[in-house]
């Protein structure tokens, strides 16, 4: 069984360049908390609550907008990092972001106030952490850029192929309203896709599930 500190030696790469002091504060202030699926994990502007690093589940994060309508920027899957999470520990990564629980989660959390500490005075841990930020700042742009500039068709192609990619299955078990929820759009919307995407014969339904049945097809829609 892994300890904290071996998920730390696999995980992140600053932890050979840490004092012994400063590992023994890292582990002092780590832990391992599990989360039900559907759990608010981090509420946005409320919250700082450290760095996740995923053990098992998947964490979705996403933003609000002033109406409440979510649009979701990327998830965390097993031995991803969120960052996002502790950004009041990087004083120039000021966008504040939600994350739900998408599955029964379980994650070793380490405290936003030892690793702000540890990024302060350590410049290994706050190289790793603006890295690991611009990155996931990446993704969201890219995200944000589907929402505004793609038709919601050629999203849900995209939708459909990287989750097929991400769990290596052409079947993808998810309800119409779960689906409208990670593309940030209304569950009608989806559902009137679905009915044209199987009209055509690129997929097939059934009861909480989408089987894709013409690949080469959606990754043509897909672009």
């Amino acid at each position: 069984m892994q300890t904290v500190t071996d998920l730390f030696i696999e995980h992140f790469s600053f932890w050979p360049h840490l004092s012994t002091q400063e590992k023994e504060l890292i582990n002092a202030y780590s832990h391992i908390v599990h989360y039900k699926k559907g759990t608010q994990v981090h509420q946005g502007p409320l919250d700082c609550i450290g760095v996740l690093l995923v053990k098992r589940g998947q964490l979705r994060v996403y933003t609000m907008s002033e109406d409440g309508r979510e649009v979701t920027l990327y998830r965390l899957f097993p031995d991803d990092v969120g960052i996002l999470s502790a950004s009041c520990a990087l004083d120039a990564v000021t966008f504040d972001v939600y994350i739900d629980a998408a599955e029964d989660t379980e994650v070793l959390l380490t405290d936003s106030v030892a690793f702000r500490k540890l990024a302060k005075d350590n410049i290994y841990v706050r190289c790793y952490g603006y890295e690991m930020a611009s990155n996931r700042l990446s993704e969201m742009l890219w995200k944000m850029q589907q929402v505004l500039f793609l038709s919601a068709d050629r999203r849900l192609a995209i939708f459909l192929l990287e989750e097929s990619a991400k769990r290596n299955s052409r079947e993808i078990h998810m309800t119409h309203e779960e689906i409208a929820r990670f593309m940030g759009t209304a569950r009608e919307v989806v559902s009137r896709l679905v009915k044209y995407f199987s009209q055509e014969g690129w997929v097939k339904t059934s009861r909480g599930c989408i089987s894709l049945t013409n690949y080469d097809a959606l990754k043509d829609l897909a672009g």
